[in-house]
C-alpha cells in the first residue's frame, strides 16, 4: 500500500508519521516542496498534480486550518485550505480510486444541549473555521471517493502547543487563573487519533464492504476546561512538580465572561460508538491519555 501524508508537523500528523509507518510505503508531504511535490493546501492546484503523479493507494489529510480566531479575519484563507483544496484531493482520490482520510472537528456543531452528538446529527457550526470544516466534509462526500472524515476534539499531544501545555506553564507562572467552566467535551490524545486512523485504513483496505463515511473519535468521558485545567495541574503536582500556582486557584468562568472573535461551541461530547462498534476498537478514557503525556513532559 502506498499513503501519501499531508500536514505531518502537526500534532497528529507528526504522530501519524510512526502509525502510518507499518501499513506501506508512506511519502510524507509538508508545506515545503521536495524533490518536486507539493503538499501545501494553499496551492491545491500543485497539490492535485502530485497526488497524480504519486499515485497514492491512501491520502491521510492530518493539515488544516486550525487559527479559529484568526479565520474570522480571514475567512478566503481558511476556506481555500478546508474547503477548496481538501474538494481538490478528494476529487483527484476518486479519479486514482484512492482512499482518503481527512480529520474533522466537532465545531461542525452548534454545541447546544447536553447530549453526545451523532455522525448523523445536523451541522450548524458558529464560525467561519467550523463552517469551512462542515464545507470541506460535504466535498469530500460529493466527490464519491472512498473516504474516512474522523471528527474529534480538543486535540493534545506530546508534540507542539496546546492547552495542557498552556496551563502548565502559566501554573509554573502565576498565583492564580480563570479558565472556562462551561464548554463540556473531551481532551483526545494525538498519538490514539493516528492510531485509530492507521487501524481503520487497514480494516477498509481489506474489507469487502465499503465502510466509508463519517465518524466520531475522541477519548471516553467528558470535562471542562476547567476540570481539565486543575487535573492536568494538580498530577502535576503530585508528581513533585514545582508550581507557583496554590491549589484551589484555578477560578471558574462563564464563556461569556472570556469573549473571543469566533464563537466556541459549549458542548462538544461526541458519540463514538459508530467507530467502536465498525473497527472492533475500545477508545480510552480521557484521563489515560493526559496521564502518558504529562509523565513525558515531566520526566516520569
Amino acid at each position: 500500500m502506498r499513503l501519501v501524508l499531508l500536514g505531518p508537523v502537526g500534532q497528529v500528523g507528526w504522530e501519524c508519521q510512526r502509525a502510518l509507518q507499518p501499513l506501506g510505503e508512506l511519502i510524507v508531504l509538508g508545506r515545503q516542496a521536495t524533490e518536486g511535490h507539493c503538499g501545501d493546501l494553499t496551492q491545491p492546484e500543485a497539490l492535485t498534480r502530485t497526488l497524480a503523479a504519486l499515485q497514492p493507494d491512501w491520502v491521510v489529510n492530518a493539515a488544516a486550518y486550525t487559527a479559529v480566531d484568526k479565520a474570522e479575519s480571514e475567512p478566503e484563507t481558511a476556506a481555500l485550505v478546508n474547503t477548496t483544496a481538501v474538494a481538490r484531493v478528494a476529487e483527484t482520490c476518486a479519479a486514482l480510486g484512492a482512499g482518503l482520510l481527512h480529520y474533522s472537528t466537532d465545531y461542525v456543531f452548534d454545541g447546544t444541549g447536553e447530549t453526545p452528538w451523532r455522525e448523523t446529527d445536523p451541522v450548524a457550526p458558529l464560525s467561519v473555521y467550523g463552517a469551512t470544516k462542515a464545507a470541506g466534509e460535504a466535498a469530500i462526500r460529493a466527490s464519491g471517493c472512498r473516504h474516512l472524515i474522523l471528527r474529534t476534539s480538543w486535540v493534545y499531544g506530546a508534540r507542539g502547543a496546546n492547552f495542557a501545555r498552556t496551563m502548565l506553564r502559566l501554573a509554573r507562572e502565576r498565583e492564580a487563573l480563570s479558565v472556562v467552566a462551561d464548554q463540556w467535551g473531551a481532551p483526545t490524545g494525538a498519538e490514539c487519533l493516528a492510531d485509530c486512523a492507521a487501524h481503520a485504513i487497514r480494516t477498509l483496505h481489506r474489507s469487502t464492504t465499503d465502510l466509508s463515511g463519517t465518524y466520531h473519535v475522541a477519548a471516553r468521558g467528558t470535562t471542562t476546561w476547567h476540570a481539565y485545567a486543575e487535573y492536568v495541574i494538580e498530577r502535576a503536582r503530585a508528581w513533585g512538580e514545582t508550581l507557583r500556582l496554590p491549589t484551589g486557584a484555578i477560578a471558574p468562568i462563564a464563556t461569556a465572561q472570556y469573549p473571543t472573535p469566533a464563537r466556541r461551541p459549549l458542548n462538544s461530547r461526541l458519540d463514538v460508538r459508530r467507530f467502536e462498534s465498525t473497527f472492533d476498537l475500545t477508545l480510552p478514557a480521557w484521563q489515560r491519555g493526559v496521564d502518558r503525556v504529562l509523565a513525558e513532559w515531566l520526566g516520569r
